[in-house]
């Protein structure tokens, strides 16, 4: 299968998922993770007509950049991100999708104003309370949200979660539709800076269900560009 395949599949499945929860496709984006895989590839899926490319990886993301492999859509950073790598985005992507700290965020927040831009972010949000996995913890996201509130060159748009891998479609299913309840919480507040506007939450094995939950943004990687081969 080609990659232009690949993505006309992906997108069939998306607009399978999203009439079963009484959504357009339209309101689904396609992020392309595209860790791993070259500029040439990466242009394949932007012209294959992925929504934003997603980088894992900040060393990756820079070579990339450089090869101009994201024009013509939006990129986002997906990955773990470190604060001393913060620097390398500001002004590169459109969107943080992983941020796990007030650490970060201040970071963020102090380059942004800068380069004199407002940065868009999403609040990785620990849902299985993995100790391997970066990201708040639910019950503590409610007092994160305030203190993000008063960044000022921030903008929160929304919550990520990478759940934890389950056997059981019901499993994943229970998590998926906690963290869906979560979004809403939150939607519920009002705070300055923040807007419940994206659900990220979904990847190659589970984005449909993570749809028929309630994701509006999903990241997927193998299910584009075939199985990673590590060297």
């Amino acid at each position: 299968m080609s990659i232009k395949e690949n993505v006309a599949e992906v997108r069939a499945k998306i607009a399978r998922a999203a009439k079963e929860s009484g959504r357009n496709a339209e309101d689904i984006i396609l992020v392309a993770a595209t860790k791993m895989n070259d500029a040439e590839r990466v242009k394949e899926a932007v012209k294959a007509g992925i929504d934003v490319a997603g980088e894992n990886r900040v060393q990756e993301l820079l070579e990339k950049y450089e090869q101009g492999a994201y024009e013509g859509v939006p990129l986002h950073f997906i990955g773990t991100l470190q604060t001393n790598k913060v620097k390398y985005l500001i002004g590169k992507v459109a969107m943080i999708e992983s941020v796990g700290s007030i650490k970060c965020l201040a970071e963020i927040s102090r380059l942004a104003k800068k380069h004199d831009i407002v940065q868009d972010v999403l609040i990785e949000v620990n849902i299985g309370d993995e100790e391997s996995k970066s990201g708040i913890p639910a019950e503590e996201l409610e007092g994160f949200l305030e203190e993000a509130a008063g960044f000022e060159n921030i903008r929160v748009r929304g919550l990520m979660t990478i759940p934890p891998i389950f056997g059981e479609k019901e499993e994943q299913s229970q998590i998926f539709c906690k963290m869906r309840q979560l979004f809403v919480d939150m939607s519920a507040k009002k705070y300055d800076n923040i807007s419940m506007d994206f659900l990220s939450m979904g990847m190659s094995g589970d984005y449909e269900e993570a749809i028929r939950c309630g994701a509006n943004i999903v990241r997927v990687g193998t299910g584009i560009f075939g199985a990673r081969h590590y060297h």
